[in-house]
């Protein structure tokens, strides 16, 4: 991994090849994360997912997955739709759905050539997963996923810089501690 990097600041502002969007199954624009993309890219944003097949009906993108579109209007090239799981108490899966956001997000990445990738705090808003825990899973396969693509390849994996960036001084406070423990 070239770098990790955790930021305060607006995801939408990032110039990187890739933003991760914390979307809803529809992937249409909700609130917080979902929102700020959907107003900075513009109604493109909105028009090219729109296009993007429903799996079922209401689902564009199921809980775990991943879906790319161009970033329209952003300073990114790219937007990566993950739709993270609603946390409920733990037992349900959230933990395996929450990894598999990062790992699917940086896979398109990867597919599509992107050196440099920002992801926010998936989950941690309205979908309640405590941040603590989504931090730790976030990081846990950041590192992962960026280690095993570097020793499968290591003649043809180019570095990519991973951003997390932290809505709130405090979200940027919880990852930071994270990163620095041991083990982190």
């Amino acid at each position: 991994m070239k770098a990790l990097q955790i930021v305060q600041g607006d995801i939408t502002t990032l110039t990187v090849d890739a933003i991760v969007n914390a979307a809803n199954q529809m992937m249409l624009g909700g609130g917080g994360v979902d929102g700020a993309i959907h107003r900075a890219a513009g109604p493109e944003l909105y028009e090219a997912c729109l296009k993007v097949p429903e799996v079922r009906p209401g689902v564009r993108c199921p809980t775990g997955e991943a879906r790319i579109t161009p970033g329209f209007r952003l300073p990114a090239k790219f937007v990566i739709h993950t739709v993270g799981p609603v946390y409920r108490d733990g037992l349900h899966g959230e933990s395996e759905l929450l990894a598999a956001c990062y790992r699917n997000a940086l896979a398109l990445a990867a597919e599509n050539a992107c050196r440099s990738i920002a992801f926010p705090c998936i989950s941690t808003g309205v979908y309640g997963y405590p941040l603590e825990d989504a931090a730790r899973i976030a990081i846990r396969e950041v590192q992962a996923a960026v280690s095993a693509r570097a020793s499968a390849r290591p003649d043809m994996t180019p570095d990519m810089e991973v951003i997390f960036c932290c809505f709130s001084e405090r979200d940027k406070q919880v990852y930071d501690r994270i990163v620095q423990a041991p083990g982190g």
